[in-house]
């Protein structure tokens, strides 16, 4: 069996009893950084032989969890944090145990998106995610054009030393629309910041970005 296991943005405590019984019982851990998931293991002091996954070997490691599966091993899949598939490895994987006729199931929990376009205080009944755009701002701007008139909330990941040009480019494609950004959700200095595009740029100027963003934008009305 293939497990995706979801695992906190930041705070332990969000971690599912169905996370960590998984965990404790798969025969492999496929992890996106093996550091980052030995230290998480260890925590809830789970010990677990532990196999390479990430964007730069996901062919490879792909064929070598396929080859554990059929095997008879139960391999789980975990991302630095939140739930693999979503912005991080795990979709190849999916479409790969799918092809080979393999069980696959997931072990829900956090996930970025999901808490930030609730506290933006904007429509969360129908949204659109997009995840990482482009680094240049002229392909990041016919990114988002796609969705220029969508009446479907947006939502984006972003980068700390990119969320200036980000909320520029939006608010040249968007117009000075409502919106929000959140970053270190579940943390102890979680923040969550709303308000026009240009007052969200405003902000940025004067307090340096750390740590990855949620930026979500309201649709057209």
């Amino acid at each position: 069996m293939l497990y995706l296991v979801a695992t906190p943005i930041g705070n332990l405590g969000d971690i599912t009893l169905r996370a960590l019984e998984t965990l404790r019982t798969v025969d492999f851990v496929a992890s996106e950084d093996t550091r980052k998931t030995g230290r998480l293991l260890k925590h809830f002091e789970i010990s677990k032989p532990q196999i390479a996954f990430h964007e730069h070997n996901e062919a490879q490691a792909g064929n070598k969890i396929m080859n554990m599966l059929a095997d008879g091993k139960s391999v789980a899949v975990v991302s630095d944090a939140g739930t693999p598939g979503i912005s991080d490895p795990g979709y190849t994987l999916v479409q790969l145990a799918i092809e080979n006729k393999f069980e696959v199931t997931m072990i829900p929990g956090p996930t970025a998106l999901a808490m930030a376009v609730v506290l933006s205080g904007l429509p969360a009944h129908s949204f659109t995610y997009r995840g990482f755009p482009p680094r240049k701002s002229g392909k990041r701007q016919n990114f988002m054009a796609v969705d220029a008139e969508s009446p479907h909330t947006l939502i984006f990941y972003e980068s700390p030393h990119r969320l200036k040009p980000f909320l520029e480019d939006a608010l040249v494609v968007y117009g000075d629309r409502q919106a929000a950004f959140a970053n270190e959700l579940t943390k102890l200095y979680e923040n969550v910041q709303r308000g026009t595009l240009s007052e969200l740029i405003a902000f940025v100027e004067k307090e340096e970005p750390r740590g990855e963003y949620v930026v979500v934008i309201e649709g057209v009305k």
